[in-house]
C-alpha cells in the first residue's frame, strides 16, 4: 500500500469531524464521521481489520481528506450531506430524503406538531433536521410541556367531541373543541412554539433557571429536579447546528491560514443553510503578504473569472476584508450572475460557520507544511546518502501482469513536494515473450526516452524496481539512448531489490553501473522516500494491469469469429440463453439460430472448442 498512513495520521487533530478517502482517479470511495478524527482513522490501518470489506477498502486509499466540525452531531449531518451528494461506492447509499427527521408545524386553521421524515410535501414550516428520532420525539415531549399546541392526527382532530386527557394536563388548548378553545390565545401560542423552534428563546431559558432556583430555596428539590431536566432538554433542542441551520441565503465562509510561506483558504459552501461540500485551496504566496492581500487575490480569481461548474453565492463571509475593498464590492456587484455581498463582520450563526472555516484552514495548512516537511527530510536524506544534489524529478518503473497475460508497465513521477499524479504514464507492453519482465522493461525505457531531448523531462534519478537484471537492462537501454545526447545528463540508475520474504525494510538498493549496494533500516528516511516511490509504481502498473484485463473479459469471444458482427452475436447470446450454454451447444442447435447458416455454424463450433 503506497498511501503513508503515519505520516498522515500526524497531521490529523484529535477533534469531531468528517473525512473522505479518494482512490487513485480521485473519486470518493468512502465518508465517515467520528468524534475523533485522529482515533477513528488510526483503526483503519491496524494490523488486523475486522472484515474483508474494510481490508479492500483500506487496500484503494490513494489520500484522505478531513473536515473539522464543532460537535459530533455536526460532523452527522454534513457526513448525511456529503454521502447524498457523492455517493461513495463504501457507503451505505440512501436513495430517498429518510436520513434525517424534521419537526413539521402544520398551516391549517389549528395548526399542529408532527414528527416527520421524507418528502416536505405537506404544507408548513419544517425544523431540523435533527439527529435522529429519539430527539425528535424527546422535542414534541418538550414542546408538549411549554406550549399546548396539538399534536394528534387530523382524523382525531376531526373526529373529537369532548376534549382528551392532554387537555386535562395541560398540553393542549383543545382546538377540537370550539367551544373551549380560544382561537386568538392559539395562535399566539403557536407563534411562541415556532420562535422556540427558530432558537429565539433566551427569555424562556431564563425563566425556567429562576423557576428552578426558586424551587431549590424552598427545598422543592422534586420541582427542581423537573425544571433541571426541562433545561438539559431545551438546550438539546437548540443546540446550534452549525452546519445545518436556519439560514435560507447562499453563503460561501472564507477561512484563512498563512504559516511558514504557505496559504490556505479553506472554503464552505453553504446553500440555503447547509454545507454541501468544503475544500481548501493552497495558493502560492509570495514572502511577506497579509491576510487581506490573500483575501482579495483569492477572490478576484476564484469569483471574477467565470466557470460553469459551480454557483455562485449571495453573500461571501471571511474574517478579514481585502486591500481594495471597494473595488472588490464592484466588482462583485457586477457579477453577471447577481449581486454578492461581502461580510466581514458576523455574529450568530455566521460566526459559528466563519469559526469552522478558520479552523479548518489552520488544519489543512498543518497537514500540507507536515507532509511538505517530511518529503524535505527524506530528500535530503537520499541526496546525502548517495552524493547528489538538487534532485527534482525522479521516475520509478515497474512490470505488472498475470502469468505474463496484459502486461502493464507504470511510470511515476515525484518531485520535491511528493507525487506529481499529471506526469503519471502507463505503457500496454505487447510483441514480447509471456512473463519475459526483463522484455518488457526494455520496450517501457525505451518508448519513455527515445528521441530525448534537452528540453525534454529528464528525471535526476530513475528507479528500477527490480534486482540486477532489470536494473542491466535499464543500464544498457540508457546508455544507448543518451549516448548521442550531449546537452542532458542521464538519470541516476537505482535498482530496488526485494528482500526475503518480500517484506518492507529488508529492500536492497543497488546503484546503476557500479552495483553498490545499500541495506537499511526503515527508519532511515532515504529509505523512506525510495519505498514511498515503488509502492506507488507498484500500485499504478498493478491498477493499469486490473483495468485492461477487466477490458478484455467483458469483449467477447464471438468477436473474434470471422464473420460475426454485433446483430448475429446478440442473436446468437439471445437465442442461446447466454455464452456458456453457447459453449455446450452443438453445431446442429447453433444452426438453428435465425441469421446463422449451417456452414457459419460449424465454423462457430470449431472456434469455440479450438
Amino acid at each position: 500500500m503506497s498511501f503513508d498512513s503515519e505520516a498522515f495520521l500526524a497531521t490529523v487533530p484529535h477533534s469531531s469531524g468528517v473525512y473522505r478517502m479518494f482512490n487513485s482517479d480521485n473519486v470518493i470511495i468512502y465518508i465517515g464521521k467520528a468524534k475523533d478524527l485522529r482515533k477513528r482513522l488510526g483503526q483503519y490501518f491496524m494490523k488486523d481489520l475486522p472484515n474483508a470489506k474494510t481490508e479492500r477498502l483500506v487496500s484503494l486509499i490513494d489520500h484522505i481528506e478531513f473536515t473539522v466540525t464543532f460537535s459530533e452531531t455536526e460532523a452527522l449531518i454534513l457526513e448525511c450531506n456529503l454521502i447524498k451528494q457523492y455517493q461513495p461506492k463504501y457507503n451505505i447509499l440512501l436513495k430517498d430524503d429518510k436520513s434525517y427527521p424534521f419537526i413539521l408545524l402544520t398551516s391549517e386553521k389549528h395548526p399542529r406538531l408532527t414528527a416527520h421524515r421524507g418528502a416536505r410535501k405537506e404544507k408548513g414550516t419544517y425544523f431540523g433536521p435533527y439527529p435522529g428520532s429519539g430527539a425528535v420525539r424527546e422535542s414534541l415531549r418538550l414542546l408538549q410541556k411549554i406550549f399546548p399546541v396539538r399534536q394528534c392526527s387530523n382524523t382525531v382532530y376531526k373526529n373529537r367531541r369532548r376534549p382528551c386527557l392532554m387537555y386535562q394536563m395541560g398540553r393542549c388548548m383543545a382546538p377540537c373543541i370550539q367551544e373551549i378553545c380560544d382561537n386568538a390565545e392559539y395562535a399566539r401560542q403557536v407563534h411562541l412554539c415556532s420562535l422556540f423552534l427558530q432558537g429565539r428563546n433566551q427569555q424562556l431559558l431564563n425563566d425556567l433557571v429562576a423557576e428552578m432556583d426558586r424551587a431549590s430555596e424552598s427545598l422543592d428539590f422534586e420541582k427542581a429536579i423537573k425544571f433541571r431536566d426541562q433545561l438539559t432538554s431545551l438546550r438539546k433542542v437548540q443546540e446550534q447546528q452549525t452546519v445545518s441551520g436556519d439560514i435560507t441565503t447562499d453563503l460561501d465562509i472564507l477561512g484563512c491560514a498563512i504559516e511558514d510561506g504557505l496559504a490556505c483558504v479553506h472554503v464552505l459552501f453553504i446553500r440555503t443553510g447547509k454545507i454541501l461540500g468544503t475544500r481548501s485551496y493552497f495558493p502560492k504566496l509570495p514572502a511577506d503578504n497579509s491576510y487581506e492581500y490573500l483575501i482579495e487575490s483569492f477572490i478576484g480569481q476564484f469569483y471574477l473569472i467565470p466557470r460553469q461548474d459551480r454557483t455562485l453565492p449571495d453573500e461571501i463571509i471571511a474574517a478579514h476584508a481585502p486591500e481594495n475593498l471597494s473595488e472588490i464590492e464592484e466588482a462583485l456587484n457586477a457579477v453577471p450572475e447577481g449581486r454578492i455581498r461581502f461580510t466581514t463582520s458576523v455574529r450568530g450563526e455566521r460566526a459559528g460557520y466563519l469559526r469552522l472555516a478558520e479552523a479548518n484552514a489552520h488544519a489543512s495548512l498543518k497537514a500540507r507544511l507536515a507532509h511538505e516537511n517530511t518529503m524535505a527530510e527524506r530528500i535530503e536524506g537520499f541526496e546525502e546518502l548517495f552524493g547528489l544534489s538538487g534532485v527534482e524529478r525522479m521516475e520509478c518503473f515497474d512490470i505488472s501482469h498475470t502469468m505474463g497475460e496484459l502486461t502493464v508497465a507504470s511510470c511515476v513521477v515525484f518531485d520535491r513536494d511528493g507525487p506529481n499524479t499529471k506526469e503519471y504514464r502507463r505503457f500496454n507492453i505487447d510483441g514480447i515473450t509471456p512473463g519475459d519482465d526483463f522484455a518488457a522493461m526494455h520496450q517501457a525505457l525505451t518508448r519513455r526516452f527515445r528521441g530525448i531531448s534537452a528540453d525534454g523531462k529528464v528525471p535526476d534519478v530513475l528507479f528500477i524496481d527490480g534486482g540486477l537484471g532489470q536494473l542491466h537492462e535499464a543500464e544498457k537501454i540508457i546508455s544507448e539512448l543518451f549516448k548521442d545526447v550531449t546537452d542532458v545528463m542521464p538519470p541516476f540508475l537505482i535498482g530496488v531489490a526485494k528482500g526475503e520474504g518480500r517484506k518492507a525494510g529488508l529492500e536492497t538498493l543497488i546503484t546503476g553501473y557500479s552495483h553498490e549496494e545499500y541495506n537499511l533500516t526503515l527508519d532511515n528516511p532515504a529509505l523512506q522516500l525510495v519505498l514511498h516511490i515503488r509502492d506507488e509504481s507498484h500500485r499504478f502498473a498493478i491498477t493499469g494491469h486490473r483495468h485492461r484485463r477487466e477490458k478484455s473479459r467483458v469483449t467477447s469471444r464471438l468477436q473474434d469469429i470471422p464473420g460475426i458482427g454485433a446483430v448475429r452475436r446478440q442473436a446468437l447470446l439471445k437465442h442461446m440463453g447466454g455464452m456458456q450454454e453457447l459453449v455446450r451447444a452443438s453445431a446442429d442447435e447453433i444452426s438453428k439460430v435465425p441469421g446463422i447458416s449451417r456452414k457459419l455454424a460449424e465454423e462457430i463450433y470449431s472456434w469455440l472448442h479450438g
